[in-house]
């Protein structure tokens, strides 16, 4: 599914009269021109996307400024915050889109809960989950020794609603088919499974990414290994192709941008063109190393094979 269709930056000139203006209101000076001048001396002006766009480049290439750009006009939700700078408003009020059309050939509406999605949203994720865990851990501490208390002490008074909550309690922790365990997990809490950050991340966008929907993501793989990163990729190719689901990353993992019908921007590139994932510099130089070193893989390959046979 394609909501957004296509998106159009400020042309220099226009970027020329932002920072005009702006270094007027300030009295002769500006700060910082960003994000002026980024995308002009790329010769990138617009963009066509498909269901799944990717815009490809290395560090500084201004993939993350694209996203966050786009977010920003289209007003998608977002978590974790960005630095802007003085020229990022006006700059973005100078952008425009276009959003696909429906079968009758009226203006598709952004999907309500399209988001952006950040690497940054995921380690909070982390850091929340641990903090909520070890919140419960502490408090089922807490909730096992009353437990104790409240199955061997004297039973509690029922004189009205205001004792209700206290003297269920007593009773909940009296009756034989609920054990300390339980009764501790049910009032302080389940801990929420985490394993490793490539596991949690997984879960995260497994928990986050809803069907018919709108999703700008920003470096995905981020604390993911390899698999993982295949993983992600099986679950971005389920959401487009089968789940209504419109994305627009920013990526350099060579497992990302072999996503099925993904349309790739290479923002290292002048002017920025579409291409194949496999002509991009960040694949090439996988290949180029691991193919320089193919006979180790063949020769672990065939020792390996060579054991399963004597065996």
């Amino acid at each position: 599914m394609r909501y957004l269709e296509k998106f159009v930056l400020p042309d220099e000139d226009t970027e020329f009269q932002l920072a005009h203006d702006r270094r007027d209101e300030n009295g002769g000076y500006l700060d910082s021109g960003y994000p002026c001048m980024l995308f002009p001396q790329k010769e990138l002006s617009e963009l066509d996307f498909e269901t799944t766009t990717i815009l490809y480049g290395g560090n500084g290439s201004g993939k993350s400024t694209l996203l966050n750009v786009i977010a920003e006009k289209l007003a998608l939700k977002r978590t974790a915050p960005f630095n802007g700078g003085e020229l990022f408003a006006p700059y973005v009020a100078a952008c425009r889109y276009r959003m696909d059309l429906d079968l009758d050939d009226d203006e598709l509406r952004i999907p309500q809960g399209s988001s952006i999605i950040k690497s940054d949203d995921i380690f909070e994720y982390m850091l929340a989950a641990r903090q909520t865990n070890e919140e419960r851990a502490q408090r089922t501490i807490i909730e096992k020794k009353e437990h104790v208390a409240l199955k061997f002490s004297a039973t509690l008074p029922f004189r009205g609603l205001d004792d209700y909550e206290a003297y269920r309690k007593q009773v909940l922790a009296r009756q034989k088919s609920l054990t300390q365990r339980k009764f501790a997990q049910k009032f302080a809490g389940k801990q929420i499974s985490l394993s490793s950050n490539g596991e949690t991340a997984l879960e995260y966008f497994r928990l986050k990414l809803k069907n018919e929907t709108l999703y700008l993501l920003d470096e995905p793989e981020n604390s993911l290994s390899p698999k993982f990163q295949l993983e992600i990729k099986d679950i971005l190719e389920e959401k487009a192709r089968y789940c209504g689901c419109q994305f627009i990353i920013a990526t350099h993992s060579p497992f990302l941008l072999a996503l099925r019908g993904a349309k790739i921007y290479d923002l290292d590139s002048v002017p920025v063109l579409p291409k194949k994932w496999w002509e991009l510099e960040n694949t090439k130089t996988y290949f180029s190393f691991f193919y320089g070193n193919r006979k180790l893989f063949l020769r672990n390959e065939k020792d390996g094979s060579q054991k399963n046979n004597k065996k």
